[in-house]
């Protein structure tokens, strides 16, 4: 039979910890406490039914290294990615995370130094997704959120998920972070991927 602790772990993560907290005080309403644990493992179903079918760009240098990337993800919990510009980096390397399961229990957040980028982006691989933009991938820039609860990926500007950080200091909402264009090494860069370094360790789940 399996455990309630059991039924915690595939969990969304932001579900997982807050469930797993009232478990941990006592759970004093046990029905309430089954109705909720059921609505979460049907969110995380549903989330793991919205993965799109992938495919790659032959053309792409990323396409044809998609093997030796995933097989580096899988197996470490950081991973650098290097590759002339064109190479197909920005776009693939999300898909790549989602093959690999990645995005379903939390977002793949994906930053961009720009707006523009952002959201460029986010309609790129949307494109190539065959999906509507907001729904497996959404972006958020300062005035504008277009990402729903089906969102899978998610791209934002570097800013954004500093500023998420203020209100989320395990950044539960993501089980992958893509630093992209980390070689321009701005304020809001080198701030991230400091904090980054710090957190990881206490998210060992976290890539």
């Amino acid at each position: 039979m399996t455990t309630m602790t059991e039924r915690l772990g595939p969990l969304l993560l932001k579900d997982s910890q807050r469930l797993g907290r009232q478990l941990a005080q006592g759970v004093r309403d046990a029905d309430r406490f089954e109705r909720d644990l059921v609505a979460a493992e049907e969110r995380v179903a549903a989330r793991r039914s919205a993965v799109p079918r992938l495919s790659y760009p032959e053309q792409l240098p990323v396409s044809q290294r998609k093997d030796d990337i995933a097989a580096a993800i899988r197996d470490h919990q950081v991973v650098i990615v290097a590759g002339e510009t064109g190479s197909g980096k920005t776009t693939q390397i999300p898909k790549i995370c989602l093959e690999l399961g990645r995005g379903v229990r939390g977002l793949i957040g994906h930053t961009q130094p720009r707006r523009l980028a952002a959201r460029s982006v986010a309609e790129r691989i949307a494109e190539e997704l065959a999906t509507p933009l907001g729904e497996t991938v959404g972006y958020t820039v300062r005035f504008h959120d277009q990402v729903s609860e089906t969102t899978l990926v998610k791209l934002m500007t570097d800013g954004i998920l500093l500023a998420e950080i203020q209100r989320d200091r395990t950044l539960s909402a993501y089980d992958t972070i893509i630093i992209d264009e980390a070689h321009e090494r701005s304020l809001n860069i080198d701030f991230l991927l400091g904090y980054l370094k710090q957190l990881l360790p206490r998210r060992p789940d976290l890539k």
